[in-house]
């Protein structure tokens, strides 16, 4: 009999947790080191994703972009402004939220609340190669982010047991890290 999705999640975290005591990070598993999992992955993916679309590259919507791509950790749409006010004072709070909004469209960005650890805020983040799993500590508020083969096979799953194709996929845990532990 085949495991129910909120069974199979169960099962995924327990298996997580023994593999990241038994595994190092390898391209099928990858842990942050910081807030952000790409961070390290070169910027453009953004500009070449929407020229391929055809998408008129405004010099402001480039500036955007490489914001969003540069970030170190989640940024909401009054930190993507105040970014790119310093690189071009002409930018508004209308452009920023068109921009998302395009980019959220062609499904280029997603929206995430962060378990409102940081209030009503929403954040946006760049889509990596893979989906990934947002953990965040309760106390602190310390972000981090998970890619694991484990997740992908997860996503079968539930998309086997439900019968329906998977096109978004949001993901967030929350406890408390080593730290606050302490």
């Amino acid at each position: 009999m085949a495991l129910g999705a909120s069974a199979a999640v169960g099962a995924l975290f327990a298996i997580m947790r023994f593999r990241n005591r038994m595994m190092a990070a390898t391209p099928a598993h990858r842990v942050s080191t910081g807030e952000r999992i790409n961070v390290h992955e070169p910027p453009g993916h953004l500009q070449r994703e929407l020229s391929a679309r055809g998408i008129r590259l405004t010099r402001q919507r480039r500036v955007l972009l490489q914001v969003m791509e540069k970030a170190q950790r989640h940024l909401d749409a009054g930190e993507i402004l105040e970014r790119a006010q310093k690189m071009d004072s002409n930018i508004t709070r209308v452009t920023v939220y068109r921009t998302i909004d395009l980019l959220k469209r062609h499904g280029l960005i997603d929206e995430l609340d962060l378990l409102h650890l940081r209030g009503d805020r929403h954040f946006y983040e760049s889509h990596g190669p893979r989906d990934h799993i947002h953990v965040a500590c309760l106390r602190c508020g310390k972000v981090r982010e998970v890619e694991s083969q484990l997740y992908e096979e997860l996503k079968k799953q539930i998309a086997q047991d439900c019968g329906i194709e998977i096109t978004v996929s949001r993901t967030e845990i929350g406890g408390l890290c080593a730290d606050c532990r302490k």
